[in-house]
């Protein structure tokens, strides 16, 4: 079945609290997407953000983003007031995020809305259901964040031993100390939960259905490694073995370090992969559909060794391939995942993802440049996902007016695009795209709008500047709903409605 979507992250939705949250505009975009005939809205991940605001450095696998509580919707609850909501400074800039003052702001919103609720959380059903549905993830993440304040931020690794290490004689006299503020995370879940289901179900409804991203690793000062150090290559002190990070070459001579924790993925074959069931089994949770961030890791990755201050050193180790996805289909059965396979496209790698049967993913932009032909068009099979660019790529206005001559030359001739107007040329892009043989087409919201740099979500190997882009309010129009819907029907991407059930007599 052909289809089409759009990638627009949640925090990048317009509204009146400083960043995109579960609000009404939420919904109105959803009702965007369906007047435009799209069956797909890409979010990018939802999990909490820590330093560098990154959502694919997360403190938790498993848990949501407050930021993305919407405070209307607690007023609709009687759990804040218009007055105490205006009160608040989340920033001026109604295209940027600014997360500063949503650091200093945002919790304290949160925490008289949390007052006026706990008494009534006893008596919540929905609360107790979620708190004990979620409880093997949420007890620990809890603690580790209700620590974590204590401690100014500051990493598990520098804690004092006998919380590092989760002595339980520690973590129980430290739980009874921090029960408020426990109690405090465990209602931003829960309302996180509640916001984001009740916009899910409306999606759906709607014949949207959500893609979200998983990153591939997880950060070292996360509640997961700290909770589950069983999971990943970790010394008897806690301290990580080695740390994820890039093998050096062309475009960098010593390799990139990232410093996420490793797998011990012969230790988790021995469980079935247990914890990666339930990481999958929660992402499910989020999504219709999972995109898999850097899909080769599970092929094969680079392991650094733990205080290298370079990646010189590393060594290239083997992935579970096929053997975790078998167990992820036997534990939940069809997998809906997308395959992020975009980089170094080795035989090995390419080899798991033809057994694997998931989509990976064509990049319109690698595919125009000199970088590589892999992607264009005529390379281009049914099963896959293109894209004209991703969350890590600069809108496509400016990429066109930013690649030499030559290039743009190339472009302009494989798809015969040839007026001189970069605007043109953008729409001209992604029409190529829609007419592509891959059976789902991927546009940013920032290429139908023909932004420019200014839009760019992220510039990876950079700290400054990224995951802040927000639309304006009241920003998109009937007319390029119809525009949009104009590509979808021209290139047979309409969703078909799902099928009624039949009723049993």
């Amino acid at each position: 079945m052909r289809e089409s979507g759009i990638l627009f992250p949640i925090f990048s939705i317009p509204s009146r609290f400083g960043i995109g949250c579960f609000s009404k505009e939420a919904y109105d975009f959803v009702d965007f997407l369906e007047g435009a005939g799209q069956g797909f809205w890409q979010i990018l991940p939802v999990g909490p953000t820590g330093y560098g605001n990154s959502p694919y450095q997360p403190f938790s696998a498993f848990a949501g983003n407050p930021y993305f509580i919407s405070p209307e919707k607690l007023i609709e609850d009687g759990l804040l007031t218009w007055d105490e909501c205006n009160a608040a400074n989340f920033g001026s800039d109604e295209t940027k995020v600014d997360y500063g003052a949503m650091y200093e702001n945002r919790d304290s919103l949160l925490k008289l809305a949390f007052d006026r609720y706990k008494e009534k959380a006893s008596a919540d059903p929905e609360y107790k259901s979620f708190v004990k549905k979620e409880k093997d993830w949420l007890e620990d993440y809890a603690l580790f964040t209700a620590i974590k304040k204590t401690k100014g931020g500051a990493s598990w690794l520098d804690w004092e031993d006998d919380l590092k290490l989760r002595k339980p004689v520690a973590l129980e006299k430290i739980k009874k100390e921090l029960k408020e503020e426990i109690d405090f995370v465990y209602f931003k879940q829960y309302m996180f939960d509640k916001q984001w289901r009740a916009l899910r179900k409306y999606a759906n409804d709607k014949n949207v259905k959500i893609i979200g991203d998983l990153p591939f690793y997880v950060s070292l000062d996360s509640a997961d490694c700290w909770a589950h150090p069983e999971v990943f290559q970790m010394d008897k002190k806690l301290n990580p073995k080695v740390v994820a990070g890039c093998a050096p070459d062309a475009f960098s001579r010593t390799g990139q370090l990232w410093g996420n924790p490793i797998y011990d993925w012969k230790g988790m074959a021995g469980s079935g992969y247990d914890w990666w069931v339930r990481r999958i089994q929660r992402n499910y949770e989020f999504y219709d559909v999972i995109r898999i961030d850097h899909f080769h890791g599970f092929c094969e990755y680079y392991a650094v060794p733990y205080g290298d201050k370079t990646a010189e050193k590393g060594k290239l180790c083997k992935g579970p391939g096929m053997d975790l996805f078998r167990a992820l289909e036997a534990k939940i059965g069809d997998l809906k995942i997308i395959a992020e396979d975009l980089g170094n496209n080795t035989p090995e790698n390419e080899a798991l993802l033809k057994e694997s049967g998931f989509p990976g993913m064509k990049v319109l932009q690698y595919g125009f440049t000199s970088w590589d032909s892999y992607y264009v068009n005529h390379r281009h099979i049914n099963n896959c996902v293109v894209y004209t660019g991703t969350h890590d790529n600069t809108p496509t206005r400016a990429w066109v007016e930013e690649i030499n001559d030559g290039e743009r030359a190339f472009c302009r001739n494989y798809i015969n695009s040839l007026n001189s107007d970069y605007g043109q040329l953008v729409w001209d892009i992604i029409r190529e795209a829609y007419r592509s043989v891959a059976d789902l087409c991927i546009i940013p919201l920032q290429d139908y709008l023909c932004m420019g740099r200014e839009a760019r979500l992220n510039t990876p190997g950079t700290s400054d500047g990224n995951w802040e882009w927000r639309l304006r309010p009241n920003f998109l129009s009937e007319d390029l709903k119809k525009s949009i819907r104009g590509l979808a029907e021209l290139y047979s991407r309409i969703p078909k409605a799902p099928e009624k059930k039949k009723e049993k007599k």
